[in-house]
């Protein structure tokens, strides 16, 4: 047994030998792999510290390579416009060809390009290259704008714009391949390169020559048309009053406008969108000051004829107004212009509201006379027509009052303390409620003005009152039968303005009534009525004229008498009086009336009370009470 277990510890001592003399020989091994790591780290770092300059070095190489190659590919290129300058120059010393400018226009762009890289390089070498090619990009510059002149040329004829107008047809334009040559041409005349070869920073050479070709033929199309406008609107008989279309400026601003239009359409298609408004109001410019030159002779004449004229004031804001309004709507331009040309007028239209109010006072007051029947003078006629005239104006004068204000248009002075140098727009030409409101009140004031300096003047020179209210009535009536007749019932349609004609008829009536108190006072008799009966009636509660007479004096009797008499003298006198006036139709039905009214009662009470004072002899009873009434009646 003891044996057994000491031949296993051995085997086991054997074997953990076995395993110390293992172990010893993998730590040989360990220690030798890490000598030989160490050797292997310091030989990599060895050869890579002498790699690091042959790296460095081939780098440099290939850097100093490229850039020996850009070198090389830049002398090409500047060498390269050198050696085309002659292809060039040929070129452009043949001139574009008018059926083709593409090569050419090719040409210059080849001449820019080179002209910007010989520039870059700023080499000596390259300044006299650099000059030769500025020649030749100014002489081609030249030629190109030579050509473009010519192809515009051939459009320069002046139309006669009455040929399109009338026949409603479209102003000519520019044909499409001519259009698009010249846009061709101005792609590079726009260009900051043709500017400079042109000594014209400012300004491209296309839109100069356009202007100045295109402007003159716009302003000869419609120079005659600028003449006819101030010669039709001179050529009338003296002191009547403008009507509406006579004058030719309607049918110039209506070519304007049209010519104006194709032009836009012109040009829209031969320069670039950022030029079109530059190069439309420098063609429009000529034709503009013309216009602007024959509005202000236009001008002159109202101004010296202004109570006639002044409605051609009115007419030229809402002609050049609405045509400023629509070109700008379509070309975005040109509204500051038409304003600027349209300030002469605007103003002159602002004062004429003072003007003709201050114009019925010194007229009113400088007349020597009035008609002694007391007929219509001719001169409320006309302020009448003048007001009718202003309805057919409603835009104009909607602006101009809504500018002045309620009532300050009553004095010169209050026009010059609001004027404005504000210009009209569509807005304020909006005839709205307001606007009719003010026009109203500006011809109720005129119409006021005009028959309180009538009334003034008629006491003033016609002793007799009622002359004066005969007078006073038929200018009244006059004034509302051409209101009625007339687009000035709709303006005047408040009641206010009625209700100031009527008192003013009131007051003729009035007036004119004054004088037949004198036959009423005849027919007034006194009654004591504690002294005396009841006056004695018939079955029939008429009154018993012969015990009214009976129970009279003798005095109270002649007293009767008297009175028939002075009735009878005065209600004839003024009865002949009445025929012999001159009176509108409606005056002598309403005086007649309102006679009638006023004798017709008091002497049927008289005449009850009295007829027989002369027992049916006619001796002083000269009028029963059919006669009378047919008498009344026959007045009117």
């Amino acid at each position: 047994m003891l044996k057994a277990r000491n031949a296993d510890h051995a085997e086991e001592r054997a074997e953990v030998e076995v395993l110390f003399a293992e172990a010893a020989k993998l730590d040989t091994i360990s220690r030798k792999i890490k000598a030989s790591s160490a050797r292997l780290d310091n030989r990599g770092q060895l050869s890579k510290n002498a790699a690091k300059p042959v790296y460095s070095n081939t780098h440099s190489l290939q850097t100093m390579n490229d850039n020996i190659d850009k070198i090389l590919d830049a002398i090409d290129k500047m060498l390269g416009p050198s050696e085309d300058k002659g292809r060039e120059e040929r070129i452009i010393r043949a001139g574009p060809d008018p059926k083709g400018i593409t090569d050419y226009l090719a040409s210059l762009k080849r001449i820019d390009r080179a002209l910007s890289q010989m520039s870059s390089t700023n080499l000596r070498v390259n300044q006299q290259a650099i000059g030769d090619f500025n020649e030749l990009l100014a002489e081609g510059s030249g030629k190109l704008q030579a050509l473009y002149r010519s192809i515009l040329a051939d459009e320069l004829q002046p139309v006669e714009p009455l040929n399109f107008l009338v026949k409603k047809k479209p102003f000519p334009v520019l044909e499409q391949e001519k259009a698009s040559k010249l846009g061709l041409i101005d792609s590079f005349l726009s260009s900051s390169t043709a500017r400079n070869a042109s000594h014209s920073s400012r300004e491209s050479p296309s839109i100069r020559i356009y202007a100045e070709l295109r402007g003159g033929y716009l302003s000869g199309s419609l120079h005659n048309l600028s003449t006819a406008s101030i010669s039709t609107s001179k050529r009338k008989v003296s002191g009547e009053i403008y009507r509406q279309g006579t004058s030719g400026i309607g049918t110039y601003s209506q070519a304007i406008e049209s010519s104006f239009s194709a032009e836009f359409n012109n040009i829209s298609a031969v320069f670039g969108r950022e030029n079109w408004g530059f190069a439309f109001d420098a063609t429009c410019r000529k034709a503009l000051a013309e216009f602007a030159k024959t509005l202000r002779e236009l001008n002159m004449h109202i101004k010296a004829n202004l109570a006639t004229d002044c409605f051609l004031a009115y007419e030229i804001m809402e002609i050049v107004t609405n045509v400023g309004y629509r070109l700008d709507q379509q070309t975005g331009q040109l509204k500051l212009p038409f304003a600027d040309a349209l300030k002469p007028i605007q103003e002159t239209a602002r004062s004429s509201l003072a003007e003709l109010l201050e114009d019925v006072r010194r007229r009113v007051s400088s007349m020597q006379s009035l008609p002694l029947d007391g007929s219509v003078i001719p001169f409320t006629t006309e302020i009448m027509t003048r007001m009718q005239t202003m309805t057919t104006y409603p835009q104009s004068l909607a602006s101009i009052m809504a500018s002045l204000g309620d009532g300050n248009w009553q004095s010169v002075a209050s026009i010059h303390s609001t004027s404005s140098t504000s210009l009209p727009s569509l807005k304020s030409f909006d005839v709205g409620a307001d606007s009719s409101q003010l026009l109203a009140h500006y011809i109720m004031d005129t119409i006021e003005t005009l028959l309180t300096s009538l009334d003034a003047k008629a006491r003033m020179l016609l002793k007799s009152k009622s002359v004066a209210g005969v007078f006073m009535a038929n200018n009244v009536a006059l004034i509302d039968r051409m209101i009625r007749s007339s687009d000035l019932s709709s303006v005047l349609s408040t009641g206010s303005a009625s209700t100031k004609i009527e008192s003013w008829r009131k007051k003729g009536t009035s007036a004119y009534l004054e004088s037949w108190r004198e036959p009423c006072s005849a027919l007034m008799d006194v009654q004591y009525i504690n002294r005396s009966p009841r006056p004695p009636s018939g079955n029939n509660g008429v009154i018993d004229s012969t015990a009214m007479i009976k129970q009279l004096g003798s005095k109270d009797k002649d007293s009767i008498k008297e009175k028939f008499k002075n009735f009878n003298t005065s209600f004839d006198e003024l009865s002949s009086k009445h025929k012999a006036m001159q009176m509108e139709r409606e005056v002598r039905s309403q005086l007649a009336r309102e006679v009638q009214a006023m004798i017709e009662p008091l002497y049927a009470r008289f005449w009850d009370r009295y007829h027989e004072i002369d027992k049916g002899k006619g001796k002083y009873v000269k009028y029963d009470k059919g006669s009378l009434s047919a008498q009344l009646a026959g007045l009117g």
